[in-house]
Order: structure tokens, then sequence, then C-alpha cells
């Protein structure tokens, strides 16, 4: 065994059969572990935590690091995970990201581990519930700790497992998520070369996978809109400038930007406003109007068209209403982008392991993940797990951040199996320059 160790570290080439017997242990180990890994998953679903609040998932994740001997790292971005697991063997870094953040969402999924948890959002008082799926993130990535340091000593490079606080957005006032651990030094000491992550997905069938190379989740702006007009009475509007109307134009005028100023079949985009707030009472046209929306995007051109679009139309309708405009963009996450070398590599493996007819090309989702901003670091690989029970239709399963959001968890296995492949078959393929 220590011979064929040595050849394989020298030639930097797999043999078929050692590589099969990884591939054997994966799949073996990972069937052991099935009711532990939905056990992990079910007990952080009925204990959910918000954003940067994640104290008692991250003392669970940390402690079963530990107890694998991984060297961990606690406290990072305020309670991100970080767990460094060195193979026997030199090879490269491959760091795995799950996010353990829940939303303020109160559950009505009629399970015997629904959340009952409450919290305070805002200065409110919410319901608190996994409605995005971070819990079985979570667990899955405990349960590929587990399978891959069992089989540490033959593995060729080490495995990051990073436990990322707050990817639903750090609470008012503070700073969190992905962006933050990368400036707190996630991918550093050791430098990773390549990432990869997944995302349950609700209304994908449970035990397939769907990828995407290159823009896979929208890139996601914020946008407030001002508009300053001069209050007068209601029943003499030629008296004043009416902010409500102009607004109004100016969320019509918005519509136009995807559908007459983009190519949209390069790449999907949206522009929604989600709020107006002006005026206090029926007979008084207000001072001022104010808008905040979302804006989401593929392609980083397109994102820059979008923005001046915005500023040219908001800007332009106000002036001739006689109002004064003011547009304020506050850039968010990036595009969420697949490395298409990263992607084309890897792609074999999700085959391999899910069978070729339950792997797909999926489209792009105008929703976005903080998962982007470690790709932008080092090469990322990020794909959709189905978690739909196989008897519904996409139809009839609940949307993602909704009160009856529901995952079929006889699918975690697959996702164990996905990622502690993925991370072998990355290590046993890689050449220095891939990661560079």
């Amino acid at each position: 065994m220590r011979y064929i160790l040595l050849l394989i570290a020298s030639t930097g080439l797999c043999l078929p059969s050692f590589c099969q017997d990884l591939n054997q242990r994966i799949d073996e180990q990972a069937q052991a572990i099935e009711e532990q890994v939905v056990d992990w998953r079910r007990d952080i679903h009925q204990y959910p935590e918000l954003s940067n609040r994640e104290f008692k998932t991250a003392e669970k994740v940390a402690s079963h690091l530990k107890s694998l001997g991984i060297e961990v790292t606690t406290g990072v971005a305020h309670t991100g995970v970080v767990g460094v697991l060195k193979g026997g063997q030199p090879g490269p870094v491959v760091a795995l990201r799950a996010d353990m953040d829940a939303l303020p969402v109160t559950e009505r999924v009629d399970i015997p581990f629904a959340s009952q948890a409450v919290a305070e959002y805002n200065g409110e008082e919410v319901g608190v519930m996994h409605a995005c799926g971070h819990d079985t993130h979570v667990a899955i990535l405990m349960g590929v700790a587990q399978v891959l340091s069992d089989m540490k000593d033959d593995l060729s490079g080490t495995v990051k497992f990073i436990f990322q606080p707050a990817e639903e957005g750090a609470p008012e006032g503070e700073e969190g998520g992905a962006e933050l651990m990368v400036e707190e030094g996630a991918l550093k000491s050791p430098d990773v070369d390549a990432i990869f992550g997944l995302h349950i997905n609700s209304k994908t069938k449970v035990n397939t996978i769907g990828y995407r190379p290159e823009g896979t989740m929208a890139g996601v702006d914020n946008l407030e809109i001002k508009v300053k007009g001069a209050q007068t009475h209601g029943a003499y509007p030629w008296s004043g400038v009416d902010p409500i109307v102009t607004a109004s134009q100016i969320v019509m005028g918005l519509q136009t930007i995807v559908s007459r100023n983009l190519e949209i079949i390069k790449a999907p985009a949206v522009v929604s406003i989600g709020k107006i707030e002006g005026g206090v009472r029926s007979n008084i046209i207000p001072e001022e109007v104010t808008m905040i929306g979302t804006i989401r995007s593929l392609d980083p051109e397109m994102q820059d068209k979008i923005h001046q679009r915005i500023r040219e139309i908001a800007t332009n309708i106000g002036e001739s209403a006689g109002a004064e405009v003011e547009v304020n963009i506050i850039k968010g996450y990036p595009v969420t982008y697949n490395d298409p070398e990263l992607t084309a590599q890897m792609v074999g493996t999700l085959q391999s392991v899910a069978g070729k007819d339950n792997v797909f090309l999926r489209y792009p989702v105008t929703g976005a993940e903080d998962f982007s901003f470690f790709a932008q670091e080092v090469p990322g690989f990020f794909f959709f797990l189905g978690g739909m029970p196989a008897d519904i239709s996409p139809e009839e399963a609940a949307p993602h951040h909704t009160p009856d959001f529901f995952i079929d968890d006889s699918g975690l296995t697959l996702g164990v199996r996905a990622l502690s492949q993925l991370t072998v078959d990355y290590m046993e393929q890689y050449k220095p320059e891939m990661g560079k």
C-alpha cells in the first residue's frame, strides 16, 4: 500500500483500482451515516437561528469536526466555523462550503421536527424557520467531513470545510456572510485552489442534480429612488409637483429596460420595485415619495447597462414632471459564476455519483447566492441538489422562503457522496496550473 501511495504522489495519477477503492469507500461510508445525517438535519431544522446568530449551530458543527480530529477555527465572520483536514499525501487545497442561517419565517409544515423558534428581527418578534434548506447543507457537509476524515491518509491534498453564517444577509448595521469570511482569510492559510458548494432545491426531484457553467445565479443590487416634488392640496394639483404620479411613471418606465434595452436572449434580468412610500392623507399631495427595489442580472455588462438606464429613465421622467429625482444603487452579491473549465472537468463526477440520467443542465436562476464571493477569489463550482418528493410536481411544491417550504431528506446521502467524490476526484486530477 505504501508503494502505491508513493507512486501516486510522484506521478500525479490515480491508479484505477485505487480510485475505485476510494469511490467504493465513499459510497459505503455515506450509506452507513445516512441516518445520522438525517438526524443532524432534523435537529438543526427544529432549532433554527437567524443570520449572525448561529451560535448553537456553530457549536454543533465545531464539536463534530473536533471529534473527527479536524483542525477547527471558530468565530470567523462572527459565528462561522472553518475546519482543515490534511490528507496523507501532498496535493491541492479543496474548500467545501455550507451556509448555516435560517429566515424570519413562521413554519406551518406539519412535521414532527417543525420549528417553534421565535427571535427578534429588525426590532420585531418573528418566527424562525429553515425555509431555504440551509439545515440540509450543514448536515450534508458534516457528513462529508466524517467520510473524508475516515480516509484522510489516502487523500492527496487538504480539505477546508467552510460553515458560513449570514448567507441571507447580515442584520441591519452588521457585516457578515461570505464576503466577510473572505476578508477574514477563510480561503487562506492554506490557500484554496478550488471551492465546491451545493444548494438544495424544493422544486427539483429528489436524487437528481442540476448544474450550469458560467453564470448560474444572478447578481443582486438594491435600488432606492427618491422623488421630490412640491406639496399641495389634493384639490389643486396644478399648484404643486406630484411625486406620486411621477413615481408611477418611473415604475412603468423601468419595466422597459428588460423588455427594450437588454439583449435578453443572452441572459435574463429583472428590475422589480418592492415598496413605494409617500403621503399621509387622501387630500394632500406629498412632497416626497421613496421607492425601493431589486435588480437581478447574470452578465456584468448587462448589469452596468441596467444601472445606466435606471438613472436615465428616472431622472428624465422626473425632470419632465418638474420633480427632483435621486437614484441610489447599492451593489450586493455578485453573479454566482461557475468556472467553465472546472465545471466541465467535474460534471463527469456528478454523473458517476447520481447516474447520467439524473444530472441535467439547468436554466440560470434569478435568485442570488453569496457563494459568489468565494467563486470570485478561486475557481468555483456550485450545483443544485433535488429535494422535492418524487410523487409531486414542481407546481405543487412550495417555493423557497415560504412557510410551506419542505425538503425530502431521503436525498441527503447523494449530497454527501457528491461533495466527497468531487473532492477526491479533483485531488487526483489536479495539476498545479489548474487552481491558478
